[in-house]
């Protein structure tokens, strides 16, 4: 069931999902607690290709997420981005909304090497930076307080929906 799209008019291939996530902005994150609960929060991320996501969090080593991956390591992503709303015809009901989604399925693991951390805060500045940018100092000297986290990207499909076709 984990996955699986029901309208398949929708769907896209793998290639074209993995494709998505090398250009989308948000990555929405569920985890889940030991009290059951689910907890998404949203991430900027790094995605290159193949079958590894990355992202991390900052100076909070007890957050919500932290906490919850600590005790199961299995999450989800969602990436999107929609466009306009298309009016129905007849019924508001019928009105259908441009968007691509890709959802996720993976492992994560704790990454405390110094020098990924540094390859990952390059390619984060990359993909979300101006090239404009200067700094007083090179370097990442917060590296320490930085917990990066690699995904193993175990499922992973997509949707795209061009509005009405009607």
């Amino acid at each position: 069931m984990r996955g699986l799209i029901g309208n398949k008019r929708v769907e896209i291939s793998k290639e074209e999902a993995l494709q998505f996530l090398k250009t989308g902005q948000v990555a929405h994150v569920a985890s889940v607690g030991e009290d059951g609960f689910p907890y998404v929060i949203p991430f900027v991320y790094v995605y290159e290709g193949e079958d590894k996501l990355y992202l991390h969090i900052g100076n909070i080593r007890e957050s919500h997420f932290w906490t919850n991956i600590k005790s199961n390591s299995q999450i989800s992503i969602e990436v999107s981005e929609t466009g306009a709303l298309h009016p129905g015809k007849k019924y508001a009901c019928q009105s259908a909304l441009v968007y691509t989604s890709v959802v996720l399925f993976g492992t994560v693991k704790h990454i405390t090497d110094d020098s990924k951390k540094e390859w990952f805060f390059d390619r984060l500045l990359e993909k979300y930076g101006d090239p404009k940018w200067r700094f007083e100092k090179e370097g990442y000297p917060v590296l320490p307080k930085i917990e990066l986290f690699e995904i193993q990207i175990e499922q992973v499909t997509g949707k795209h929906n061009e509005g009405l076709m009607h």
